[in-house]
């Protein structure tokens, strides 16, 4: 069975990030990262994602780490805002 494309299933995990406090954490963003980066690359599906993710979050209160830690992902990974 192939597995599914990395994109998806980051979009499907970020679900549960947000269902279980609303909020993303330094430990989610590495997390979600990790799966993006599996193969060593951040391809196109999952920086768009991951910005969609990213905005997601920025909408509610973002501790100033949590916002360091985006920012940081962000520009090493080309990833745009959402």
């Amino acid at each position: 069975m192939p597995q599914a494309k990395s994109h998806i299933e980051i979009a499907f995990r970020s679900i549960a990030v947000f269902a279980d406090d609303g909020q993303l954490d330094i430990g989610e963003i590495n997390f979600l990262l990790g799966l993006a980066l599996r193969d060593e690359i951040v391809d196109e599906d999952e920086k768009r994602v991951l910005g969609q993710i990213f905005a997601q979050a920025e909408k509610g209160h973002v501790p100033a780490n949590v916002q360091a830690r985006i920012e940081e992902v962000r520009i090493k990974h080309d990833i745009p805002r959402g």
